[in-house]
């Protein structure tokens, strides 16, 4: 094949992406499914997305070998309410998931059905190694909620007897969890530095053992929340202070996943997923995760709800390519299900079936006709299906008034914000409220936050 006919063939498969699936399909060929789901990593913290102290080569080679997404949200830039919005497919006023839970929290309602029951039903494997916080009681932890294979804590990292600012509130020991059980019965200083190791090792293993079943692989990696930790083998390799170092082993890790994949003969049937649960918890500093955007974790500005993403599925997402178009964690599930001949689960979801736009198949629009973001339980606004313009409820948001140091977020205030309408393509640093300039736009998004807030918070 020469190299125009070549060009020509791989534009073809990209853009008709859906049609070699359901051949596939047909053939009995269901796609594996990866998501690595970082915890607050900044929007700018890996190259291609900012230029970075350190280098990232396995993000890098990611992203040229498939799509990154430079305008991907999550509905609520808080723990737990991130992570049941992607397994759930959910926005947090459905679930009720709102904020980071703590131990022993009840965490996402059984009756709503997780990533891993729906694929389950499609004959697939399933394996979560790394951080659940969305419940931690016996019927809401992986083992009974669709995961056949799991391992990590139950919450975040910080939520142990260890807590500088909250001893008393997180006084019990803070377990390691292996397929149900305690594996670990009081992480120390020890052991946190091993979790990357840990998650990476059992990710590796979990492709190699179930190469010939099709597989959903969840890794929510409990870095880069703070309190940071790297092992000993990338203690110093950065050369960017311990945030650097801990970024650095988080693309050690994706590497050797996606090698995992290639080794196995499965690269070519695979979809990658990487992003992140929010954006960082600390925008500014040398030693903290970077965004470019307005604020930071725990707020509805872009800082905090829009996370850098890469897809990568050869022959189906065009590689080395950049897209702009809109998209939110609520619609991976509907997304992935599809791919995977699975049914939607009973309960109803709000998340909506978007790989058109991913594949960025001619003439495909965004069938939401806008995204909701909230903080907590305060819903604060919503933003168009296309990306290009995004209302702010009045509400008041956390802010950051000074950078700490490495694994210290810093000093936070409190500060309010009015109506506001943003050009977030003219604007995407929400800067200039327009809400003047563009009153019938104003108009039909605050029609849309009506809707929203009359079924989710009556």
């Amino acid at each position: 094949m020469d190299h125009t006919n070549r060009r020509d063939f791989l534009r073809t498969a990209a853009i008709g992406g859906a049609a070699s699936l359901q051949a596939a399909q047909s053939q009995g060929q269901k796609p594996n499914v990866v998501i690595i789901f970082l915890d607050d990593s900044g929007y700018a913290d890996f190259r291609p997305f900012g230029k970075t102290a350190y280098p990232t080569p396995n993000v890098e080679k990611l992203a040229a070998e498939g799509c990154q997404f430079r305008q991907f949200y999550v509905p609520q830039a808080i723990c737990s309410a991130s992570r049941s919005a992607l397994l759930s497919g959910c926005y947090p006023g459905r679930t009720k998931v709102f904020g980071a839970h703590p131990p022993g929290a009840r965490g996402l309602d059984p009756g709503f059905a997780t990533m891993g029951e729906v694929l389950k039903t499609a004959g697939y494997r399933t394996a979560v190694f790394g951080k659940w916080h969305i419940g931690d009681q016996p019927d809401t932890r992986p083992p009974a909620r669709g995961f056949d294979e799991s391992c990590g804590l139950m919450y975040s990292n910080d939520m142990w007897e260890f807590n500088p600012q909250n001893p008393d509130l997180y006084s019990a020991p803070l377990h390691f969890w292996e397929n149900g059980k305690v594996k670990v019965e009081r992480m120390t200083s020890k052991e946190q530095p091993m979790l990357t190791t840990w998650y990476t090792e059992h990710a590796v293993d979990f492709i190699r053992r179930n190469k010939s079943n099709p597989f959903l692989l969840y890794v929510p990696h409990s870095m880069p929340h703070v309190p940071l930790y790297r092992s000993e083998k990338f203690a110093g390799k950065s050369g960017a202070g311990v945030y650097g170092d801990v970024i650095t082993e988080l693309d050690w890790s994706i590497g050797q996943i996606t090698k995992a994949l290639k080794d196995n003969g499965l690269e070519d049937n695979t979809l990658v997923i990487l992003t992140s649960d929010n954006g960082p918890w600390s925008y500014y500093g040398n030693h903290a995760g970077k965004t470019p955007f307005r604020e930071s974790k725990g707020t509805g500005f872009d800082g905090g709800t829009r996370s850098a993403c890469i897809m990568k599925f050869p022959g189906r997402i065009k590689a080395g390519t950049v897209s702009k178009r809109t998209m939110c964690t609520i619609d991976i599930l509907p997304t992935v299900a599809k791919l995977a001949g699975a049914s939607l689960p009973k309960n109803p979801i709000d998340g909506m079936d978007v790989w058109n736009l991913i594949v960025d198949q001619s003439g495909a629009q965004n069938p939401h006709k806008y995204y909701a973001f909230s903080t907590g339980s305060t819903f604060e606004g919503v933003i168009s299906g296309d990306g290009r313009w995004k209302l702010h409820l009045p509400h008041a948001y956390r802010t950051v008034e000074s950078a700490g140091n490495d694994g210290k977020p810093g000093k936070y205030g409190q500060a309010q914000i009015e109506l506001s309408l943003f050009d977030m393509e003219a604007d995407p640093y929400e800067k200039e409220n327009v809400l003047s300039k563009f009153p019938e736009i104003a108009k039909r998004l605050q029609d849309f936050a009506e809707e929203h807030r009359r079924e989710f918070y009556p």
